[in-house]
């Protein structure tokens, strides 16, 4: 197998069903031997990972893997939400961007997503660089080592960004969307105002007009 590993890039995404905290796409490029290190340091998908194990990970792999990454801070999210008016076109923009960023100053030929809505959606967003490559989008594709390599650093890079909402607006943002983060919801209003929760959630979730109503 090793014979035939073909140098690709991998991209995943992370914060996308979080109602707390930003909208984090990677992309990372991995060659056999990236592959193989990666593989021997258990690199796999994000979601059966610590946090804290997460974050010793993505600096294994910024320092030997090509990679690129894009974080929307929620008040960005909320404006290229209502922009695109749907969050796989969104996505779609994302996961082609750290593509295009890669591409810039590396030659690859192929390109494996996690599929999250129609395969025209990234093929779409793709630019000049972006279109040269042989894109490919499955389910369950953190099976790949560089999916799975891009899916550590969108996860580290979130979790870093929650660490630093938490200090910034002296608060604890859980993570996913549930009845504690509502809860949490309505003590930053109480702390902060209604104002600012656009700059800590993505106001689309159902969560955030169920909040404002009470």
């Amino acid at each position: 197998m090793e014979n035939t590993f073909i140098t690709h890039i991998g991209t995943d995404e992370s914060g996308k069903g979080d109602f707390f905290g930003p909208l984090v796409i990677a992309g990372v490029m991995v060659d056999n031997k990236s592959a193989e290190l990666f593989k021997n340091l258990k690199i796999r998908d994000s979601k059966t990972i610590s946090d804290n194990t997460i974050l010793k990970m993505s600096v294994d792999i910024k320092s030997n893997a090509k990679f690129s990454i894009i974080s929307i801070g929620n008040e960005r999210y909320n404006e290229l939400y209502k922009n695109f008016g749907n969050l796989n076109k969104l996505l779609a923009w994302g996961h082609a961007k750290v593509i295009e960023n890669i591409l810039e100053n590396n030659t690859c030929e192929y390109a494996l997503s996690d599929k999250f809505g129609d395969d025209s959606l990234i093929l779409n967003a793709l630019q000049k660089r972006g279109r040269t490559i042989r894109l490919e989008q499955m389910t369950k594709a953190e099976s790949d080592i560089a999916v799975a390599a891009a899916s550590v650093l969108a996860r580290a890079t979130f979790v870093q960004k929650m660490n630093q909402m938490k200090l910034t607006y002296e608060c604890e943002f859980p993570k996913g969307c549930n009845s504690i983060v509502k809860d949490i919801a309505k003590k930053f209003i109480n702390l902060h105002g209604k104002d600012k929760l656009n700059e800590v959630c993505k106001m689309h979730f159902k969560t955030y007009k169920e909040v404002l109503s009470n």
